[in-house]
C-alpha cells in the first residue's frame, strides 16, 4: 500500500505505483482544481506542493503531478488548490490574482496559486525576484504576464515579514493557510516507511521527470521501485575539500546548498537555467546522469569536475570516472540493477575558476543545443588544469580531453587559444537535428569556449586574444 495524506485526508491506496499523482488525485480522490494540461512538465497546470518531514517539521515544494509517480508520494503531503482554502475567504495569494485581474480562462489558474503558495510556505526571503522565479514553470497564453507580476509584488510584500525559519507555522497562526497544516507533522510521523516488493524485473524510479514523458504507459503498467522512499542517500556532504552528492538528491537540493554556493557562488545561476522549480524539485542528480541525454546540463558540469560515480549491484560497489559511463546515445557503462549511490568530486582549489554556459532557443525552461563546462587553474601565467566538456556535439556528454590536455602548461594567446578550437573540432561530432545543423553546433562550441576564457580573465581577455 501506498501511504501519504493529501489535504486533510489520510490516504492508503494500491493503486499501480506508477500511476501518475496527477491521475490519482483527478480520478481517484475526484479532486478537478487540478488541469491536465501538457502531461510533459512544460506548463504548470497540474502543479501540487509536496511536504516532506525533516527536522520535526513539514517542508513544502511545487511539483508537476502530472510527472510525480504516485509511489513517490509515500510518507508525504501532497496539497492541491483544495486543500488551501479558507473558509469564506480567499487566501492571500488567491485575492493578490483577483485584485490584478490575473486570470482570464482560469485554467492555468490554479497551477499559477499553487507556485506562488509554496514560494509562501519555503524559507528563504521573500523578493519579487523569488516569486516571479517560482512561477517560471507555470504559462499562461491569456493574460500576458504582467497582471500575474503585480499579483506577485503583491504576495513578496506581504510575506516580507514572514518566519523564514517556520514559515508554515507563520501562516497558519495569521490565517492564511487552513488550520489542519499544524497536525501535518505528526499524522506523517505515523506513517511507516515504504517497503518496496521484491520484484527483480520492477523498473527503477527516481523523479521520474524524463520516464514519466518518454514511457508513461511503460511504467504505469509495469511494476516500479522507487529511488526517493528512503532506500537511496541523499543529500549534499563537503569533507577534506572532497564533496559527496547522494545520487536521490535533487537539483533544488543543489541550489540551496550554502555550502556548495561557497564553492561555486554561481552555481544558482547555472543551474537556473536547468528545467523549472517543479521539475528541478522533483528531478535527482542519478537520475539525470543515467537518462544519458547527450545535452544532460549536470553531467556536462560535474565531467568537467572530474567527477566520479560510486554504484551498487548486488551487494558490490564500484567507481568509475562520470565520463567514462557513458558508452553511446543512451547507452551506459552499467549492469541491469546497478544503481548510482554517490557522486563524488574535489572541490577546486581557490586557484581554480569554474564556468558553465548553454545555448538553447530560450534561455529559461528548455534544452540546450549546445552546452558546456570549464575548469581552468593558472600558476605563474600558465595553465596549470583544464577540464572542458561540451553537450550536444557528440552522441554522448563529451569530456575533449585532447583539448584540455593541449592548453596544460601553455601561456593563454591568441595562437594557443586557435589552436585548442581546432583540435576541440577534431574531438566532436555533432548531428543536423531539430536544434540546429552540425555546422552552427560546431560555432557554438568555439563561442562556448570563447565565453569561458573571456569569463576567466576579465579586463585581460583583450590583451590575451
Amino acid at each position: 500500500m501506498i501511504s501519504f495524506i493529501l489535504n486533510e485526508k489520510p490516504v492508503n491506496t494500491d493503486c499501480n505505483p506508477g500511476m501518475s499523482l496527477l491521475d490519482y488525485i483527478r480520478y481517484e480522490a475526484k479532486l478537478p482544481g487540478t488541469k491536465i494540461g501538457c502531461r510533459e512538465g512544460d506548463c504548470g497546470a497540474c502543479t501540487v506542493l509536496i511536504g516532506e518531514l525533516a527536522n520535526g517539521k513539514v517542508d513544502y515544494r511545487s511539483v508537476a503531478s502530472c510527472l510525480y509517480p504516485l509511489i513517490n508520494a509515500h510518507g508525504k503531503h501532497v496539497v492541491t488548490i483544495e486543500g488551501i482554502n479558507l473558509n469564506n475567504t480567499l487566501s492571500p495569494v488567491q485575492q493578490a490574482m483577483a485584485d490584478h485581474w490575473a486570470t482570464q480562462c482560469g485554467f492555468c489558474t490554479p497551477g499559477f496559486v499553487m507556485s506562488f503558495t509554496g514560494f509562501c510556505m519555503n524559507h528563504e526571503a521573500p523578493t519579487l525576484q523569488r516569486a516571479i522565479e517560482a512561477i517560471a514553470g507555470n504559462i499562461c497564453r491569456c493574460t500576458g504576464y504582467k497582471s500575474i507580476e503585480r499579483a506577485a509584488n503583491d504576495i513578496a510584500l506581504l510575506m516580507k515579514e514572514k518566519d523564514i525559519s517556520d514559515p508554515v507555522g507563520w501562516l497558519v497562526n495569521k490565517g492564511y493557510l487552513p488550520q489542519y497544516f499544524s497536525d501535518i507533522p505528526q499524522k506523517l510521523k505515523l506513517i511507516d516507511a515504504y517497503v518496496p516488493a521484491n520484484e527483480t524485473d520492477a523498473q527503477l524510479i527516481a523523479g521520474g521527470t524524463d520516464l514519466m514523458v518518454q514511457k508513461p504507459d511503460y511504467i504505469y503498467e509495469k511494476r516500479v521501485k522507487s529511488t526517493l522512499n528512503g532506500q537511496q542517500p541523499q543529500g549534499i556532504a563537503i569533507v577534506d575539500k572532497t564533496c559527496t552528492i547522494g545520487g536521490a538528491t535533487k537539483v533544488s537540493d543543489l541550489i540551496s546548498s550554502a555550502e556548495l554556493s561557497l564553492h561555486f557562488p554561481q552555481l544558482k545561476d547555472y543551474l537556473m537555467l536547468v528545467s523549472s522549480e517543479p521539475i528541478r524539485n522533483m528531478a535527482t542528480v542519478a537520475g539525470n546522469i543515467v537518462n544519458a541525454s547527450p545535452i544532460g546540463d549536470l553531467s556536462v558540469m560535474l565531467i568537467a569536475l572530474n567527477a566520479k560515480v560510486l554504484t551498487i549491484a548486488n551487494g558490490i560497489t564500484r567507481e568509475q570516472p562520470l565520463h567514462e559511463i557513458f558508452l553511446g546515445y543512451k547507452q551506459l557503462n552499467l549492469i541491469p540493477g546497478e544503481i548510482i549511490q554517490h557522486i563524488t568530486f574535489e572541490i577546486p582549489k581557490n586557484s581554480s575558476q569554474f564556468s558553465f554556459e548553454k545555448v538553447s532557443k530560450r534561455k529559461y525552461l528548455d534544452i540546450a543545443s549546445v552546452n558546456s563546462a570549464m575548469l581552468l587553474e593558472m600558476k605563474n601565467g600558465k595553465v596549470e588544469n583544464c577540464r572542458i566538456s561540451a553537450g550536444g556535439v557528440a552522441p554522448i556528454p563529451s569530456y575533449l580531453h585532447k583539448a584540455s590536455n593541449y592548453m596544460q602548461g601553455k601561456e593563454l594567446n591568441a595562437e594557443i587559444v586557435n589552436r585548442t578550437v581546432e583540435i576541440m573540432q577534431d574531438e566532436i561530432s555533432p548531428i543536423s537535428d531539430i536544434r540546429g545543423t552540425a555546422e552552427y553546433k560546431r560555432l557554438l562550441l568555439r563561442q562556448l569556449f570563447i565565453a569561458h576564457l573571456q569569463k576567466f580573465l576579465g579586463k585581460r581577455f583583450e590583451q590575451v586574444l
